[in-house]
């Protein structure tokens, strides 16, 4: 029985409008929804959309200004390449310059160097050849009395003079 109050109930629910009963307050309900949507379109959602186009433009800006900046920092470090290209090709010639210049020295004392101890060859050779002929003679000059002597000493004095 129970099933037949409910089925009961509702068939008297459907005759008298049923779930959309269409009277006034239909049309206030739709007046305070419109009223409430303009209260918060004035209230909430403007400042909140000015804020974010707000915020979205800052953004924007930000962003070229930040692009600007990266475009300019890369002409500066691209320049800043080509400068330290162009220094380094310099030092380059500097140091092959310094080096050829030190060779050229090095060669110009080695020459000088050589010069000067064939100078001190040279003299130290003729030292030695006239102390060499001053030996001689000095060696001369002791050999004939030492050959006398020698001669005096094995045959005696007399048959050498």
């Amino acid at each position: 029985m129970m099933h037949w109050t409910i089925l009961f109930a509702v068939e008297e629910t459907a005759k008298e409008g049923g779930l959309f009963d269409l009277n006034a307050t239909l049309p206030l309900m739709a007046v305070q929804f419109l009223l409430l949507a303009v209260i918060l379109n004035a209230i909430f959602y403007k400042p909140l959309g000015k804020a974010i186009d707000e915020r979205a433009e800052y953004i924007r800006e930000n962003r070229l200004q930040a692009q600007e900046r990266l475009a300019k920092a890369e002409k500066l470090a691209q320049q800043y390449e080509q400068e330290l290209a162009e220094t380094r090709k310099q030092s380059q010639n500097v140091i092959v310059t310094a080096q050829a210049d030190a060779r050229k020295i090095a060669s110009e004392k080695m020459a000088e160097a050589l010069q000067e101890a064939q100078k001190l060859r040279e003299k130290a050779v003729q030292e030695i050849e006239t102390e060499k002929q001053q030996a001689l003679q000095t060696l001369e000059q002791q050999v004939e009395p030492l050959s006398r002597q020698i001669l005096e000493k094995l045959l005696g004095p007399e048959l050498v003079r």
